[in-house]
């Protein structure tokens, strides 16, 4: 609709689209912080089938960099991608935090997949990079590390009572 919109009528647009964000203040329904606010209470992690989706993660700070960047240099009317080049498995996923909060990896429960569950997604943010000099400043491993603190320092605070 955005797109028919430039086309039609001239309005200055710009579209992006983005892979997997991650970052403080997510829902808890999603994997990430699923996975971390269940280490934290000592629960089942639950892993859709065999946990080999592929998704390219991208830190919420990177995502804001890049539509800032968008806003003040993209051309208008295009599309423009915004990855993180951090395409990793579930399985990956949900081992890295394991590791990181020192649980076990037996925790980790396989569930009945989802109908018609894509196996990949991959975004090429080449254009962004290329034309707009965008590029994610946040490793995958710093990005975690500043998302799982904000995790635990919630749950501090929830339990405080503050």
């Amino acid at each position: 609709m955005v797109r028919a919109y430039y086309e039609t009528y001239g309005m200055p647009v710009n579209i992006t689209r983005c892979s997997n964000n991650y970052g403080p203040c997510q829902h808890e329904e999603k994997l990430i912080p699923l996975l971390i606010t269940r280490c934290m209470a000592h629960e089942e992690l639950p892993i859709y089938g065999d946990g080999l989706q592929i998704r390219d993660w991208l830190y919420v700070e990177d995502h804001c960099s890049a539509i800032d960047a968008v806003l003040h240099k993209g051309q208008i009317g295009e599309i423009y991608n915004v990855g993180g080049n951090n395409e990793k498995t579930n399985m990956d996923i949900v081992k890295y935090i394991c590791t990181e909060m020192n649980i076990s990896e037996a925790m980790i429960q396989h569930v009945k997949d989802r109908p018609g569950h894509d196996r990949r997604y991959a975004i090429d943010n080449t254009k962004i990079k290329s034309q707009l000099g965008w590029q994610p400043a946040h490793s995958f491993q710093e990005g975690m590390k500043q998302t799982l603190r904000w995790y635990q320092e919630k749950l501090r605070l929830e339990r405080s009572g503050t």
